[in-house]
């Protein structure tokens, strides 16, 4: 089986609009930094970009990123690249000949953006811009003596973990990258 070694995505010229109905807080995060995330998630694309992935052995070899229009097939001989043309896996993609390498160059993205995606993005966008004392907080402790007192304390890994907690990965999972 082929085994994809490497992947270069170019980056969009755009992304999606964001959706309807943030704060303002949320609305005023960058919006492409969130597309991003989402993106890194998961295997569909709702942009147009290239990428080009590198790819080694024979066999069976299908584009880890959809829809996929795939242009063009090289493998590398006598120290450049040469186009081929392999034929087609019964599982679609390609059936891969040889030990290669291959560059596979295909152009990746298109279509409306599910509504599920566009809650994914809402909800991580909320959490993200939500206040610092209640976003991620991992214990709190309130003081009366004297004064009235409140205290925060803040798991630091609160912006890595922002998928699972808002809750934007439970949406995202039928769209998950395969790893």
């Amino acid at each position: 089986m082929a085994v994809t070694l490497k992947e270069v995505e170019a980056i969009p010229a755009s992304y999606p609009a964001a959706p309807a109905g943030l704060s303002t807080a949320a609305a005023a995060l960058d919006e492409d930094a969130l597309w991003q995330r989402l993106e890194a998630y998961c295997r569909v694309r709702w942009t147009d970009r290239q990428v080009i992935w590198t790819v080694e052995g024979g066999g069976s070899w299908e584009a880890p990123l959809q829809p996929s229009n795939l242009n063009t097939v090289e493998v590398w001989e006598s120290g450049a690249w040469v186009e081929c043309t392999p034929a087609a896996s019964p599982w679609g993609g390609y059936d891969l000949p040889g030990d290669g390498p291959y560059r596979i160059t295909a152009d990746v993205g298109g279509g409306d953006v599910p509504a599920a995606v566009s809650e994914a993005f809402r909800r991580l966008a909320e959490y993200l811009a939500d206040e610092p004392d209640r976003a991620g907080v991992s214990s709190y402790s309130t003081g009366m003596g004297g004064a009235i007192e409140e205290s925060y304390d803040r798991n630091p890994a609160w912006v890595a973990r922002a998928m699972e907690l808002s809750g934007a990965a439970d949406l995202l999972r039928p769209y998950k990258r395969r790893v």
